[in-house]
């Protein structure tokens, strides 16, 4: 498999964790004040996948620009 193959699973796969990391965080602030403890730790979850996902478009879009 080519670098930009890999590139292009591994942005799909972090696509996916980013989808369901927001509903996680959706879901949560539906319930409050339930769980209203979780926010933090979701909320840094949430961040930390999107902020890969970023990076990996980032790197995928500097391939495909080569």
């Amino acid at each position: 498999m080519s670098e930009l193959e890999e590139l292009q699973k591994k942005v799909r796969k972090l696509n996916s964790r980013a989808g369901n990391a927001k509903m996680e965080l959706h879901d949560l602030a539906e319930d409050l004040p339930v769980n209203w403890t979780e926010i933090k730790a979701v909320a840094e979850r949430t961040y930390a996948v999107f902020a890969e996902l970023e990076a990996a478009k980032q790197q995928l879009s500097a391939l495909e620009n080569a």
